[in-house]
């Protein structure tokens, strides 16, 4: 791991183009998120100073989004939203619009190559992100965490997922693990943080299910059923995740 840089893409705005170069771990129906189809173009090009990208010689390696807001502008009043990572994004961007000053960084992605995994690359990419809102004059990072074991769990309530420990107090789940070892607690629960809708042939191109028969679906790589309406030609993913507060003073 000697040889991994971590570096903003405002340091080394080369790297904007091979972002996506590295194959990482996210499922085919999370590439169709509106969204991220609209903003995530927007996050390089006018926030590259919250973007991190870690390299091996000239293989990006990981990398990591993250996003500066009001949290305690006027109607937020320091409360993470129920619907985290989407009105995060939105946040972020009706913010830099209207010159409303941020006060705290959240976390929007980190990935990590799926031939890299297991090295701890992914806890090192976090460190850099607080580090990097500290630098920046930020008292705290938040995150809408995405449990990396939940999809074992798809019909679990993420109420109870969330605050599930093991017998160290530490949260069961490993990724919410990573946040909590590096000085994050959990704060609350985003039961709709990200929305992806698509019709019932999207849906089967996704994914490779059929998607005939009205109700919950289960998808490989959901934290949650995917929920499908025939009759109605659609089927709709809500993705709860999990607030983790940093302190970073």
């Amino acid at each position: 791991m000697s040889g991994i840089e971590i570096t903003t893409l405002a340091e080394r705005p080369e790297l904007a183009g091979r972002l996506w170069d590295m194959k990482d771990s996210w499922p085919e129906f999370a590439q169709h998120d509106a969204l991220a189809w609209l903003l995530y173009p927007r996050m390089v090009a006018e926030f590259p100073e919250y973007v991190l990208v870690a390299t091996d010689g000239d293989t990006v390696v990981a990398r990591g989004f993250s996003l500066p807001f009001a949290q305690h502008a006027p109607g937020r009043d320091g409360v993470l939203p129920a619907q985290g990572w989407d009105r995060i994004l939105m946040w972020a961007f009706s913010d830099r619009r209207r010159g409303v000053e941020p006060d705290t960084v959240s976390a929007i992605e980190i990935s990590v190559a799926t031939d890299r995994q297991g090295e701890g690359l992914s806890g090192r990419m976090l460190a850099a992100m607080r580090e990097n809102a500290r630098a920046r004059g930020f008292a705290e990072a938040v995150a809408p965490v995405r449990p990396s074991g939940k999809p074992v769990e798809p019909d679990t309530s993420i109420h109870e997922y969330a605050y599930r420990t093991r017998e160290d107090g530490l949260p069961y789940d490993p990724w919410l693990r990573v946040h909590v070892r590096a000085g994050g607690f959990v704060d609350s629960v985003a039961p709709l943080s990200m929305t992806i809708n698509g019709s019932l042939d999207q849906w089967r191109e996704w994914t490779g299910l059929p998607f005939d028969e009205p109700g919950p679906v289960h998808v490989p790589g959901a934290l949650a059923p995917v929920r499908c309406e025939p009759e109605q030609g659609y089927a709709v993913y809500v993705e709860p995740n999990v607030w983790v507060r940093h302190p970073l003073t």
